[in-house]
């Protein structure tokens, strides 16, 4: 019975991919034999996806989709024969790579190669802390298993080894992956490009590894069967033919990502005993045996439901409030008018305002807690605790936090250096994709980064991340501001954000001038003023230069409203009007940001700005240097007016609105 499991398995994956003219068969049919066995140990519920303590299935490969929908469909999650039919087309349910959200029973949304590893890690941290934190000597609420399903050139990505690493030092027993050891990539054979001994290595990480034959059930049964008796994270190295029963396409790279032909398939099937003029066919006794998940699925959670009712009241709370977090309770921390005081200093206690209220707030550094100010005082470290050491991992750190986001139960932060973004932004956008709430600190936002240089100063990310969907990037000139971004970020149930934060101290405005619930849309002004005739628009430590700017050039009757845009994304998304009471349209427009700045252009005429990377040297002199000071602001507003520069001094400018 096995063999028919998989092997309808099999044709429903070639059939889809041949449907569509599409896809890739090759993986998918390779490790039918082992998702077969694997559905009968698999503690899940189809008619609830999102049970707490569901075992967590990742595939980390995505391309083999087809294998993913042909098992949830066979499982009876709700997806129908029809969406099979439907596989890679407009507005199916079946896209090419799985996406979270879209298709039930999908975990997390896997595209690029190695970002399931990382996020089967999460789950499983994730599940660590929960127990810790929900599980007592009467009462366990949570005991399940993740498992993941790798391919080759999973490994073969750098974000597979930082993961696999932490996963090993934090002894994560668990974790389950398996490896569909092929050999095979796109191009030929693995061994073009890589010889390394898989096995050494996990090793060598601190995992416990077994060698099978993945076209084996016998074999295959028992080494799941042994993964729940581990201590350590489990590595099943499974041996396996791409293309399994494809016949003459067996073992080729050629049925990696390209349909098998209706010949082959039709051969194939009559090989196996099935009827080569149906597609899509499954027969009453493969429905049922895998339908079996409905039935062990519901009893499986009915029997959590009693236990859950058993728990402590204790239990209960902190599961309601991990469950369902009340961010107005927060006791959000005030700042002196005039104080001085870096966004990343302010941060840091806004961070532990929000974590002393939401006990699901959690998060971490990559080696970097010190000079982020992210750690989370007096709240122990991962597992026990609430604070994560992720290692000079960054790439893995946020496709872990969007596990830790996926799991249900906590608001993870990750935080690092703002050029060290480029590292991670792969998982930064899926996070935007899949539509989930994750928080990303970055410091060192600018050329404020100093005597490091022009390798640690950003200079492009500003834009590169603005023009992300359903990313938010909030760069707030000061403490106060930090704040309202923040009170913003959190109720955006649906979006990522990010904090860029300065390093250098940034002047506190005064909060009853400035209207810093204005926040909300993006961009409000700071200063305004009858008859002006320029808008100056600025984010971050510029805002300050922009405000003197604005009082010097009144002084020789150049009136200037000064605009402070601490969320650009969220500005862009309001109307007409508002942007237009905002950046009046009879004003010439001028944007001051330490960056590249190009997005300005969308309301600016002139944009002051980064035209080169950096330098090293004190901050003070970099701006100097890049002229993005207060002098240099009120020169590039006398060049717009096609005037010569004259110096002046402000007297008696007040900040009002």
């Amino acid at each position: 019975m096995l063999q028919k499991q998989a092997d309808t398995i099999r044709f429903l994956c070639a059939d889809m991919v041949q449907q569509a003219n599409s896809g890739h068969p090759g993986a998918p049919m390779g490790l039918a034999d082992i998702v077969t066995v694997l559905s009968s140990h698999l503690k899940h519920n189809p008619k609830n996806p999102k049970w707490l303590n569901r075992d967590r299935l990742v595939f980390s490969g995505g391309h083999a989709s087809s294998l993913i929908y042909a098992f949830l469909h066979l499982s009876g999650y709700d997806i129908s024969l029809d969406d099979l039919k439907n596989f890679r087309q407009l507005d199916s349910i079946t896209p090419g790579h799985p996406e979270y959200g879209i298709v039930p029973g999908v975990e997390v949304t896997t595209g690029p190669l190695g970002q399931g590893i990382a996020n089967a890690v999460g789950f499983a941290m994730a599940e660590k802390l929960a127990q810790n934190m929900l599980n007592d000597a009467q009462t366990t609420l949570l005991d399940h298993k993740v498992y993941a399903l790798c391919g080759d050139g999973d490994l073969e990505e750098g974000i597979s080894y930082e993961a696999c690493a932490l996963a090993g030092h934090l002894g994560l027993d668990n974790l389950v992956m398996i490896y569909d050891c092929n050999a095979i990539t796109i191009e030929g054979s693995t061994d073009l490009a890589w010889s390394e001994d898989v096995k050494l290595r996990f090793e060598a990480q601190g995992w416990q590894v077994a060698r099978i034959d993945g076209n084996h059930f016998e074999e295959i049964n028992e080494a799941l069967e042994n993964a729940k008796k581990q201590t350590k994270p489990y590595l099943i190295i499974a041996h396996t033919v791409i293309a399994k029963g494809a016949c003459e396409m067996e073992g080729s790279h050629n049925a990696h990502g390209a349909p098998l032909g209706e010949a082959i398939i039709k051969e194939a099937k009559i090989k196996a005993g099935f009827d080569p003029e149906k597609s899509f066919w499954i027969d009453e006794d493969v429905k049922a045996r895998f339908g079996c998940a409905i039935e062990k699925g519901d009893l499986a959670e009915a029997a959590w439901n009693q236990t859950l009712l058993n728990a402590s009241d204790e239990q209960k709370t902190l599961l309601q409030n991990l469950q369902n977090p009340d961010i107005s309770k927060i006791q959000w921390p005030t700042f002196e008018d005039g104080s001085e005081i870096a966004t990343r200093d302010s941060n840091g206690k806004i961070l532990n305002a929000i974590a002393q209220t939401l006990p699901g707030f959690i998060g971490g550094s990559a080696d970097l807690a010190p000079s982020n100010k992210s750690e989370l005082k007096d709240m122990g470290c991962f597992p026990k605790g609430r604070n994560i050491h992720f290692g000079i991992r960054e790439h893995s750190m946020a496709a872990i936090s969007n596990a830790l986001s996926l799991y249900g139960l906590f608001m993870p932060f990750s935080a690092t250096f703002f050029i060290f973004s480029d590292y991670l932004k792969p998982a930064a956008r899926l996070s935007a994709l899949m539509e989930i709430q994750n928080f990303f600190v970055w410091t060192h936002d600018s050329i404020g980064v100093g005597e490091d240089g022009p390798t640690h100063q950003p200079i492009e990310q500003l834009s590169q991340f603005r023009a992300l969907p359903n990313f938010y990037v909030f760069r707030p000139a000061d403490a106060s501001e930090n704040v309202a971004c923040w009170k913003m970020a959190l109720a955006m149930k649906h979006s990522p954000s990010a904090f860029v934060l300065s390093r250098q101290k940034l002047t506190t405005l005064k909060a009853g001038k400035v209207d810093f619930g204005s926040v909300e849309q993006g961009g409000y002004l700071v200063r305004k003023r009858d008859n002006a005739v320029v808008t100056i628009m600025a984010s971050g430590s510029e805002l300050m230069p922009a405000l003197q700017a604005g009082c010097q050039l009144e002084s020789v009757g150049i009136n200037a409203n000064i605009v402070s845009v601490p969320c650009f994304d969220i500005f862009c998304e309001q109307d007409k009007e508002y942007i237009n009471q905002v950046v009046d349209p009879a004003t010439k427009v001028l944007a001051v940001e330490a960056a590249r700045g190009l997005e300005w252009y969308r309301f600016a005429d002139e944009v002051l700005g980064m035209e080169r990377f950096g330098a090293s040297a004190p901050a003070g002199q970099l701006f100097e240097k890049f002229n993005i000071t207060t002098k240099g602001i009120k020169a590039k507003v006398f060049e717009m007016f096609d005037r010569d520069y004259e110096e002046s001094e402000p007297k008696g400018c007040k900040l009002s609105n």
